[in-house]
């Protein structure tokens, strides 16, 4: 029997070496007799507060429309194409949070959120990829999922000012999945999920934060520590130099300041945890109660380990 059974005949060894953030995996039965926590009338009661962030994609060109809505535009929607997508129910929902404890096999402060959605008959929100892992476990009804191509930032995209729909889709695989079925998404891979009938579908995203929201945060850890700056240098210097373009070697002495700045693991280490256990919504914290931790490892002069707890982006 699998360590851990959502991901199905595999172990998570198994799971991480060959299928993380390589290619996707279909987990039939992943949980058994799944009864799903939330509903569609659910979300939509949750898709009504201005502190939960929803959407709403509508229509075969899949037109989008922010939350929060009011009860009478759900009574004006058409019978089919539009699925409602609700951010962070495991935030409102203990029940919803409670999946979380299925993943044990990937660290805890990498996971986002559970997104839910709930979607009429060939509602979706067309062919795209994410930059993050995601499990997509099938709550309510089915939901027709295709598999396609890898993409990155040069795939090209439909003329949609809201969401970017790949302009092409090649799909590679296709399944229908059914209650309790699970289907794993790596980074960068094209996939298109369509209502079969009404459904709703559990999306346990993972964080991928990218380089430059890194840079940007660090910076600003960086200034609050008010540690002594280094300044840039110049190069050695010809008078030529004074009319022509920057020098290539001036580049190399901003890389090498910025390399000796970033040359610092305990400060990369404790910034790092601090930053992964930032809560998704920092001014809802009284309301949604939520808690991310993260322990990190950094080393004394003497070479001794003191391992440090983070909570909420604060040392503990």
């Amino acid at each position: 029997m699998a360590d851990f059974p959502i991901l199905g005949d595999i172990g998570a060894e198994e799971f991480l070496a060959d299928y993380w953030q390589k290619k996707p995996l279909l987990v039939r039965g992943a949980i058994t007799d799944f009864e799903p926590p939330v509903d569609g009338d659910e979300l939509a009661g949750l898709a009504l507060e201005p502190e939960v962030e929803s959407r709403l994609i509508v229509g075969s060109d899949w037109q989008m429309e922010q939350g929060p809505f009011d009860e009478s535009r759900f009574a004006s929607l058409p019978p089919s194409n539009w699925s409602l997508l609700v951010q962070a129910v495991d935030l409102w929902v203990p029940e919803v949070a409670e999946l979380l404890q299925h993943f044990g096999f990937l660290p805890p402060w990498r996971i986002d959120d559970i997104m839910v959605s709930y979607a009429e008959d060939g509602g979706g929100v067309g062919p795209h990829f994410d930059y993050y892992d995601v499990f997509l476990l099938q709550g309510s009804g089915r939901r027709k999922w295709q598999i396609g191509q890898h993409c990155d930032s040069n795939s090209p995209v439909a003329d949609n000012a809201n969401l970017k729909i790949l302009a092409d889709f090649a799909a590679t695989d296709e399944w229908i999945l059914e209650p309790g079925d699970m289907l794993y998404i790596p980074p960068k891979v094209a996939h298109w999920g369509t209502a079969v009938g009404d459904c709703t579908t559990f999306s346990i995203g993972f964080r991928a934060p990218a380089a430059t929201e890194m840079l940007d945060d660090l910076a600003t850890e960086l200034l609050s520590r008010g540690q002594a700056p280094t300044f840039l240098t110049d190069p050695p210097l010809r008078p030529e130099m004074a009319r022509a373009s920057i020098s290539p070697a001036y580049i190399a002495q901003v890389r090498s300041l910025l390399l000796e700045t970033l040359n610092d693991d305990q400060l990369l280490a404790e910034w790092f945890a601090q930053y992964m256990t930032e809560p998704k919504y920092p001014m809802l914290l009284d309301e949604t109660g939520e808690k991310r931790t993260a322990s990190v490892q950094t080393f004394e002069s003497d070479g001794s380990a003191v391992i440090s707890h983070y909570e909420n982006g604060l040392k503990a």
